[in-house]
């Protein structure tokens, strides 16, 4: 379907670009990969005699010796929390050549939004760096969504890395746990590069979004060519920490066998703790580009509904 002159006039440079994206995951999807929760439990009461067992809690019964049938809450809506890092080493590289890791994780994450909006479902957005820099409750307005995609747009306005605004991961992601109070789909895009370099907190603080039976879903951003596979030519070289400013002087292959094989270690211990989580692991790799990391995902989603 075109988009007129009007539309163009009425929307922002990425919500324009997030509905065309979505349009064209829409031609290889059938149906919707983002389903809401059938029902949610919503309180006890005491059971009437004659009516249907099925619903009584027998735990319950074993405990207080009464009769008490569960209530629930149907529910036709999804919520999504979009959870975006925004934290110095999400702005490399910064070289042009590949977009940054933040300008990927806005842009996946303004299609996903779109594509929620489109089956007025509510969505939350919190971003964070050393701080929590925005933290909405999930809406589903349109007045909200335009507020949502305009701060998603400051996040990449300023294509510089700004050295020094360091990763609070593992604190953030407690503080967004706690604010997140009904059944919620809950989606991270974060290199998960955590300047306290403490996995077991980190991965303790990945496990606090499972409270309340939250559905989490984690892209883990990176530039792969560099970041994994640390594929820089035979050559000293000057490497700088985004996030804290320290650097170091040293000839590429001096470092790459011990670099890459920590790298693995962390990725795989990462992954581990996902599966053992039941929080989905997603590869993003900013080189693949936004469209061809999400559309697999939706498609694999779609296909397990």
């Amino acid at each position: 379907m075109p988009i007129t002159q009007h539309e163009i006039q009425q929307l922002g440079h990425l919500e324009l670009l997030a509905r065309q994206v979505v349009e064209g995951f829409i031609t290889g999807l059938h149906k919707s990969p983002f389903h809401g929760f059938s029902v949610e439990f919503a309180e006890h009461r005491i059971y009437n005699k004659g009516e249907s067992t099925k619903h009584i809690d027998w735990r319950l019964f074993g405990r207080t010796d009464k009769l008490f049938v569960k209530r629930y809450e149907e529910e036709t809506n999804l919520r999504c929390q979009l959870i975006i890092d925004n934290s110095s080493s999400m702005h490399f590289p910064e070289d042009g050549k590949v977009q940054s890791k933040i300008n990927f994780s806005v842009h996946a994450a303004a299609a996903i939004a779109y594509m929620l909006r489109m089956q007025r479902d509510a969505v939350g957005l919190s971003i964070f760096s050393d701080k929590i820099e925005i933290n909405t409750q999930a809406r589903s307005s349109s007045v909200h969504h335009k507020m949502l995609f305009s701060e998603m747009e400051k996040r990449i306005a300023d294509t510089k890395i700004q050295t020094g605004t360091k990763t609070m991961g593992t604190q953030a992601l407690h503080e967004i746990a706690e604010t997140i109070h009904k059944r919620s789909l809950v989606i991270i895009f974060s290199d998960m590069m955590d300047t306290n370099n403490n996995k077991e907190e980190l991965f303790s603080a990945l496990q606090h979004l499972k409270h309340n039976k939250h559905e989490v879903v984690l892209f883990h951003v990176t530039d792969k060519k560099t970041e994994e596979d640390f594929k820089f030519e035979n050559r000293p070289y000057l490497f700088v920490d985004v996030e804290s400013g320290e650097e170091v002087k040293v000839h590429s292959n001096e470092i790459r066998d011990t670099y890459i094989n920590s790298m693995k270690e962390f990725k795989h211990d990462l992954k581990l703790r996902c599966a053992q989580y039941r929080i989905d692991f997603v590869e993003a790799d900013i080189n693949e580009g936004y469209r061809n990391v999400l559309l697999p995902y939706l498609l694999k989603r779609e296909k397990m509904a």
